[in-house]
C-alpha cells in the first residue's frame, strides 16, 4: 500500500500565508499485476474529519478509510487548518487537496470522474461547503482551476447557521466571529447554498444527536429536493 502524508504548504504557495499545517495523507492499496489490476482505475474519496472547526477527530479518518478500502475506494484524508484559520482558508485546502489527487490520479489509479467527499460533523459543513461552492471567488482567487466532487457523503453534518439549529462552536470557528453576522448565516447555510450544479447526496444522522440537531440534514435535504438533486437521507 501507498501510505503517504503530504503537506499540502510544501506543494502550494497559495497556502503558504494562510494555513496551518495541511496533511493530506493516501491510502492506496498496490495494483498487483498478478491478478491482472495494473490498469484499473478505481473510485476515490476524499475524507474530512470532524472536530468543530477546532480540530480533526482521529476517530472519523483511519478507521473510515479503512472500511472504505475495504470495499474498494482509493482513500485520501485531509486533516485540514482549524481555528484561528476559517473560512475560506479550509475551501481552498480542499481545493488543493482535490488538485494533487487529480494530478497523480494516473499514477495513484484514480477515476477522476468518481471522486467523492465525505465528511463528519464539522467535517461535513466542509464536504458540503466544498461540494457547493469549490468554485465560489474566495477560491478561484486563489485555485482558478478548482475541480468539483461528483458525490458527497454528509455524517451527522452542520449544515446551517441559523441560531434556531445551528451548532454554535463550529459557526463562530468557521466564521471566525463570537457574534454571527446576517453575511455569515447566509453565506455558512449550506441549505441556501443549493443549486442545480449540487452533487448527488447521501447524508446520515440520528434522531437524538444533542451535539449537532437532526433538523441541519433535514433542512439540507429539503434543499436537495427543492432543487432535484439525487439524495438518500
Amino acid at each position: 500500500m501507498l501510505h503517504e502524508t503530504f503537506h499540502l504548504k510544501e506543494h502550494y504557495q497559495a497556502l503558504a500565508n494562510i494555513s496551518n499545517d495541511p496533511t493530506l495523507t493516501t491510502y492506496l492499496p498496490y495494483n498487483l499485476a498478478e491478478m491482472g489490476w495494473q490498469d484499473t482505475m478505481y473510485p476515490a474519496v476524499l475524507i474530512c474529519p470532524g472536530g468543530g472547526y477546532s480540530w480533526c477527530s482521529q476517530r472519523e479518518d483511519e478507521p473510515i478509510a479503512l472500511k472504505l478500502l475495504s470495499w474498494g475506494y482509493r482513500v485520501f484524508i485531509l486533516n485540514y487548518s482549524c481555528v484561528p484559520c476559517h473560512f475560506p482558508v479550509q475551501l481552498c485546502e480542499v481545493a488543493a487537496a482535490m488538485d494533487l489527487i487529480c494530478a497523480n490520479a494516473d499514477r495513484w489509479h484514480v477515476d477522476v470522474d468518481r471522486i467523492a467527499i465525505m465528511g463528519f460533523s464539522a467535517g461535513g459543513h466542509l464536504a458540503g461547503h466544498y461540494s457547493n461552492r469549490y468554485d465560489c471567488p474566495e477560491v478561484r482567487s486563489l485555485f482558478p482551476a478548482s475541480k468539483a466532487v461528483k458525490a458527497s457523503i454528509l455524517c451527522y453534518p452542520v449544515i446551517t447557521a441559523d441560531p434556531a439549529h445551528r451548532h454554535e462552536g463550529t459557526i463562530q470557528n468557521v466564521s471566525g466571529h463570537t457574534q454571527i453576522t446576517q453575511e455569515d448565516i447566509a453565506s455558512l447555510s449550506l441549505e441556501q447554498l443549493v443549486t442545480e450544479n449540487t452533487p448527488p447526496t447521501f447524508l446520515w444522522h440520528t434522531a437524538e444527536d444533542d451535539v449537532v440537531p437532526v433538523t441541519n440534514s433535514i433542512l439540507y435535504a429539503k434543499a436537495l429536493s427543492q432543487h432535484k438533486i439525487p439524495f438518500d437521507l
